[in-house]
């Protein structure tokens, strides 16, 4: 099968980790689309500087997926410590100085993507320099990733609009092909407002993926995030991506059930996150499949799916016969 996974941040990333081992078993070929929109961090700075797509979560899907020795992967993510350089992931820098040698963003990517050997193509959504708008319950309007999370965080607001600036981006055509070949489009697990919807508000992007008869299957996050989805059931992460993303029809959707261990909820709660509550009849009704599965990894510092746990279950899911005719 072909496989096109949509999102950014850790999720994604995570995601990819699992279904690189399925690369050349079930996994033909993988895809993975990524934002760009990100506005925090070394990628905000060497945004401002070089006017360039943020290259945070490409840096992460790169290492992901590579197929590289180890101490390669670990170069490319490590960040330097001391003044000037202090925060900056190598990996931004080198995509960085990728791009301003070859004049071209996406050639950065392919070029990085070749040097770690990846297991997979990693495709920006756009290769324009874009910044998220959100606009919140208040009416309040709030521009960049990270202002908008921070503005949840303090206000509590909920974001009931979202566009990117400039909003006639367009998505390389890299991605469109890419969608246009996928057997299975994978969207999430991941930051729902900040790493997974900003895809959808490419025009490009979102229309390819309408039109697509790929099985469409959507990964609800493990934990709420505070800012964004405080309170946010499973049925509710749905019923949100559908609404900003534009993307009605959406064939199954996987739940994680398990609980994590007490000590590790205590700390997520203290820091006003938890679990999402698995409403699968409700997202049932709406005649869509519901894959509800223990997913979470057993350590103990992070609430992760656990990215082999999570690909397995796609795979099976692709390969289902009933499924794969939707």
């Amino acid at each position: 099968m072909n496989l096109v996974a949509v999102g950014g941040g850790t999720g994604l990333s995570m995601l990819l980790k699992g279904l690189k081992k399925e690369v050349g078993q079930g996994i033909e070929e993988l895809s993975a689309i990524v934002t760009v929109a990100d506005s925090g961090g070394s990628t905000g700075r060497l945004r401002k500087i070089y006017q360039i797509p943020a290259p945070g979560d490409i840096r992460n899907c790169i290492a992901a997926l590579s197929d590289s020795e180890e101490i390669m992967q670990r170069l490319f993510q490590y960040r330097f410590k001391g003044e000037g350089l202090e925060g900056h992931a190598f990996g931004n820098l080198f995509l960085t100085a990728l791009t301003d040698i070859t004049g071209s963003f996406l050639e950065a990517v392919r070029l990085s993507s070749e040097i770690l050997r990846t297991k997979g193509r990693i495709i920006p959504s756009t290769v324009e320099d874009v910044h998220l708008v959100a606009e919140f319950e208040s009416g309040q309007v709030v521009k960049g990733e990270e202002q908008i999370t921070e503005h949840g965080k303090e206000t509590g607001e909920k974001i009931v609009k979202m566009w990117i600036e400039p909003e006639n981006a367009k998505a390389p055509i890299e991605a469109i092909a890419a969608i246009e070949e996928a057997n299975v489009i994978v969207i999430g697990p991941g930051s729902l407002f900040t790493s997974i919807i900003p895809n959808f508000l490419i025009k490009d992007v979102s229309e390819a993926i309408a039109r697509s008869k790929a099985l469409k299957i959507f990964v609800v996050n493990a934990m709420t995030q505070p800012g964004e989805t405080d309170g946010f059931t499973a049925y509710d992460h749905l019923n949100a991506f559908r609404k900003l993303s534009g993307l009605e029809k959406v064939d199954a959707v996987i739940v994680n059930t398990k609980m994590p261990p007490h000590g590790l909820l205590k700390k997520y709660l203290d820091q006003g996150q938890e679990p999402v509550t698995p409403d699968v009849s409700k997202i049932a009704k709406e005649g869509i499949a519901v894959f509800a599965e223990d997913l979470i990894g057993d350590r103990e510092d992070f609430v992760r799916h656990d990215p082999d746990r999570l690909a397995e279950l796609i795979v099976r899911i692709a390969e289902n016969e009933a499924l794969s005719t939707l």
